[in-house]
């Protein structure tokens, strides 16, 4: 039989698509709609305790109990910012740490996830890559996410829901693809999260061979490119990562990707103050933009301290705006939330394992395994 089966307990609940989840039941004999039941109390009723689940005799609860592990993730730490942005750092028995976000705005509750430990790529602005990369978050870990941020709300109200995701918190995407792609699904399934593919935004530095996979799967998703230069030259500087696959190849992918799905590649901007927000860096986003189908995201750099980049002015930001508007570039200024509680992308991370290490310095290390799945690009020339 493939999927999980009782003997590789336990098992991450969250880690199973219903038809496994379906697939595990038949195995032990349950009636189909035992599945379905059980996918009601995790998902719609927000219950992990199998003794809270009073339609389960008593000896299918304690199967339950035995096989599966609902929540495996321990909160280190939880932090409340003054606009309503809550962010989450979890940490798993394996070693695995990640931080997650949850972002009011109206009635919209955005999840940003993690899909890695730490990061690969390296951007020079951001706390994330800051040691590298640890490992891979398996698909559980990283639905896991969003059930710990929704059930600080009450279960089952739609208020408290979340109903927009987002992959742009820790690690690349792409080079978690699986898992990244299983969780995906578990999310937009409609016995789960029940989320549109119109809601959830995957974000990438550019990978182009799994951006075209991605285009493949006929999924209506959005598609984030962290760009944040307008030329190959400074991309390099700030991205490392972008030594390995070069800007036009992950452009010719976007197309091919808004070719498939029909969906406008979001572009990601994070405007740092004298490195990348001049005007003339600004007709050079105008001239490229006119090769794709793209709206642009500006960001405003949210400081990392020990690194030196700077937040950009806000008349500067004015101005870089007017240019891409004027050169009919569809624009916008994305909100800067969560200042208060180490808004920058693995900021929290970063400080609670520098506490850590300080009154616990391991003697030796060891990584993570990172998954097999995980793209080593050929570095190119040009």
């Amino acid at each position: 039989m493939s999927g999980p089966s009782a003997s590789r307990s336990p098992i991450h609940f969250f880690d199973l698509e219903p038809h496994e989840l379906d697939q595990l039941c038949a195995d032990w004999s349950w009636p189909a709609y035992r599945a379905k039941q059980l996918r009601i109390w995790v998902y719609q009723q927000g219950v992990t305790d199998p003794q809270q689940m009073s339609n389960f005799s008593k000896a299918d609860r304690q199967r339950l109990a035995e096989v599966f592990v609902f929540t495996g993730g321990r909160v280190d730490k939880h932090q409340d910012s003054s606009d309503g942005t809550q962010k989450l750092l979890i940490s798993w028995p394996d070693g695995a740490s990640a931080e997650t976000v949850m972002i009011p705005d109206g009635d919209r509750r955005t999840a940003c996830v993690s899909s890695q430990v730490g990061c690969p790529v390296g951007c020079a602005f951001c706390a994330s890559g800051i040691g590298g990369v640890k490992g891979n978050l398996s698909a559980g870990q990283i639905v896991e996410q969003i059930y710990a941020l929704q059930s600080r709300g009450a279960a089952g109200r739609a208020d408290t829901a979340i109903n927009r995701v987002v992959f742009m918190g820790m690690g690349e995407p792409m080079a978690n693809y699986n898992n990244v792609l299983k969780a995906v699904r578990i999310l937009h399934h409609q016995e789960c999260f029940n989320l549109s593919a119109r809601r959830i935004t995957i974000s990438t530095v550019g990978v182009p061979p799994k951006i075209r996979e991605l285009a493949d799967q006929a999924m209506p998703l959005n598609l984030a490119l962290s760009l944040h230069a307008p030329d190959e030259t400074l991309r390099r500087q700030l991205i490392p990562w972008a030594h390995h696959f070069q800007l036009n190849d992950i452009l010719d992918a976007c197309r091919y990707y808004f070719s498939r799905t029909g969906r406008e590649i979001t572009l990601e901007y994070i405007l740092l103050r004298e490195v990348n927000d001049r005007p003339e860096q600004a007709c050079q986003l105008v001239r490229l933009c006119r090769t794709i189908r793209a709206n642009v995201n500006l960001i405003y750099y949210n400081e990392v301290e020990s690194l030196a980049f700077r937040r950009p002015r806000g008349e500067d930001v004015a101005q870089f705006q007017a240019i891409l508007r004027d050169g009919g570039v569809n624009t916008h200024i994305r909100k800067s939330r969560g200042r208060d509680i180490d808004a920058a992308c693995g900021q929290l991370r970063k400080k609670q394992q520098e506490q850590k290490d300080q009154q616990n310095p391991p003697p030796h290390s060891q990584p993570l395994p990172v998954l097999a799945d995980a793209p080593v690009p050929a570095k190119q020339t040009t």
